[in-house]
């Protein structure tokens, strides 16, 4: 049950199975820019986060993991505003949650005792399964909803880089809503489960409880 509790992706603590980023997942989907400017501010602070964990004179107290996460998100936002200050109204409120995912994820706790090489290499594939789950979700509903694909702008915000020639029916379209977003959630959670009851780690997993029924 070990392999399966720590699996990255199939693990208890992957997003589709802790849903700490609910809310992050469906309000950074919604256009393709929108996703791309959430996975570097995801990969930013789970990383930065990380490394600032492992300064020695560092004071350990409670409250040190949220405030850290907190501050390496809002460097990430000013340099949005220094850059596009368009594109940083736009995907403000939901790069302000991108450190309350980080810190509910639980994985800054588990890179505590990993050295340096670790700790980039669990925070930067943790933050990169959370930003594919983004961008496979924005690649789904920003054609069926807006009928184009978008890119982050500097002078714009968002630019259509391409555009279907024939218009979306009303009926898909609601893809694009947030009550899309949580349709299209819901099949990737039943997919979830059903390709994780099939791995490996969970084969694994329920050979374990038969054994100790057994016993």
């Amino acid at each position: 049950m070990t392999g399966r509790r720590d699996h990255p992706f199939w693990g208890l603590q992957s997003p589709l199975a802790a849903l700490s980023g609910g809310s992050l997942l469906v309000l950074a989907s919604g256009r393709l820019s929108f996703a791309l400017v959430c996975a570097f501010a995801l990969l930013w602070v789970y990383v930065l986060t990380g490394l600032v964990l492992r300064i020695p004179f560092l004071p350990r107290w409670g409250g040190i993991i949220p405030f850290l996460a907190s501050f390496t998100g809002g460097l990430y936002i000013l340099f949005i505003f220094f850059v596009s200050p368009i594109l940083a109204m736009d995907t403000l409120f939901f790069l302000i949650l991108c450190p309350l995912c980080c810190v509910s994820s639980g994985v800054l706790h588990r890179l505590e005792e990993l050295d340096l090489g670790e700790t980039v290499a669990q925070s930067s594939r943790e933050a990169l399964i959370f930003s594919a789950l983004i961008l496979g979700l924005s690649l789904i509903r920003e054609p069926l909803g807006y009928g184009c694909l978008s890119l982050p702008s500097l002078q714009r915000g968002i630019v259509n880089f391409i555009e279907f020639s024939q218009g979306t029916q009303l009926p898909v379209r609601i893809i694009a809503s947030s009550s899309g977003a949580l349709f299209l959630l819901g099949y990737g959670i039943a997919l979830f489960r059903r390709l994780g009851g099939s791995s490996p780690d969970a084969a694994d997993g329920e050979e374990e409880n038969r054994r100790g029924g057994k016993s």
